[in-house]
């Protein structure tokens, strides 16, 4: 029988595919995060939207319901006391006057870091694994989350980030390709425009650092995940490939573009949270442009979109909607994601045992 080329992800957590389902905030849940353990992968569950008692609740239900390894995925933001979204709100200004809505009231942020409540649910939960996305908690908490045995992870934009995250200690790391879907983890400086694709992300972080390399970005099918680890992956997590799975949390409008040709052109905007996230073009995108200086930093900007969000959507449009793809959406198989998970973990080992002079 065909092994995967690279056991290290695998002996690592104790998965039977080296998959993990990507945590995705807002698409990602307990039914996908089910599915995907079952199917063999990593089940994960986003962890930034909900509060400390649902973190435990929904862990809960997962391992009632699937045996196998959960991921826990947290940001690691740094919030701020001082957020002027004066300009952003009046940037949304004919907006609110055509929907017949007002700016926020408050300026708290919808997204909560890794903090002291947290890290309690952690101890907790007890999950296998744990993932960071924006870098990693302040040591106190990462020692903390490493005492109750989980694997930690994190993401990398950059080699200077894989590096930055191999010295302090990750078991694993998240090469996060400029092809993926939602927010991009990058958390050092780089300058503008200097973002890599997975491709050439992936091998240079493999040859840097001695922990295993998980591939995200663009990847969706087969073809893919056996590129990924011909490259030097232990593992790939996908996200885009299971939004068109029933057991995501995508609205129908959001399912049926990402089955359509809209689905070929994706944009890098800050318009929905204040971070550098990928999605489908909304109609505030193609208006305002992906990159706006007005729209706060992350989290900020999303609060000022709530209620805008609300109405056109309650009127059937996705005006101001979260519609976060890769750019691999076309290449997305619809179906469910126990059958998908172990459809693409059997077609990538059957081309990786292909003979190179026959393929």
């Amino acid at each position: 029988m065909t092994d995967w080329p690279d056991r290290r992800f695998l002996d690592l957590v104790g998965a039977e595919a080296p998959i993990i389902q990507a945590p995705m905030a807002g698409a990602g849940g307990v039914d996908l995060a089910i599915a995907a353990i079952r199917g063999g992968s990593v089940g994960s569950l986003p962890c930034a939207l909900i509060s400390a008692d649902d973190i435990v609740s929904q862990s809960a239900a997962v391992r009632a319901a699937a045996s196998g390894p959960l991921n826990l995925n947290f940001f690691c933001h740094q919030l701020s006391d001082q957020v002027d979204d004066g300009a952003w709100v009046e940037a949304l200004a004919p907006y609110y006057n055509e929907y017949g809505v007002g700016p926020p009231a408050t300026t708290a942020p919808l997204r909560a870091p890794f903090d002291t409540e947290r890290c309690a649910a952690v101890e907790s939960v007890r999950p296998e694994i744990v993932s960071f996305h924006f870098g990693l908690p302040e040591k106190t908490l990462l020692d903390r989350v490493k005492a109750t045995g989980a694997i930690v992870l994190s993401s990398a934009t950059t080699l200077t980030e894989a590096r930055w995250l191999a010295d302090r200690g990750v078991d694993a790391i998240i090469a996060q390709g400029f092809e993926a879907g939602g927010h991009s983890g990058h958390f050092l400086p780089a300058p503008p425009g200097t973002e890599v694709g997975l491709f050439a992300l992936l091998p240079q972080i493999v040859d840097a650092v001695d922990v295993p390399v998980i591939a995200a970005g663009g990847i969706a099918d087969a073809r893919g995940i056996a590129a990924a680890f011909m490259l030097g992956a232990s593992a790939v997590q996908l996200g885009t490939a299971y939004l068109q799975s029933p057991e995501s949390l995508v609205s129908d409008t959001h399912r049926a573009l990402l089955q359509s040709e809209d689905a070929e052109v994706t944009r890098f905007t800050n318009l929905i949270s204040g971070g550098l996230a990928r999605g489908l073009p909304n109609r505030l995108v193609e208006e305002l442009g992906p990159v706006n200086s007005a729209a706060p930093p992350f989290p900020y900007a999303s609060n000022a979109l709530v209620e805008l969000r609300k109405r056109a959507e309650a009127m059937g449009r996705t005006d101001f909607s979260t519609l976060w793809s890769g750019q691999s959406a076309r290449l997305v198989t619809p179906m469910a994601a126990e059958e998908l998970t172990r459809s693409l973990a059997a077609q990538a080992l059957a081309l990786l045992a292909k003979d190179p002079v026959d393929a």
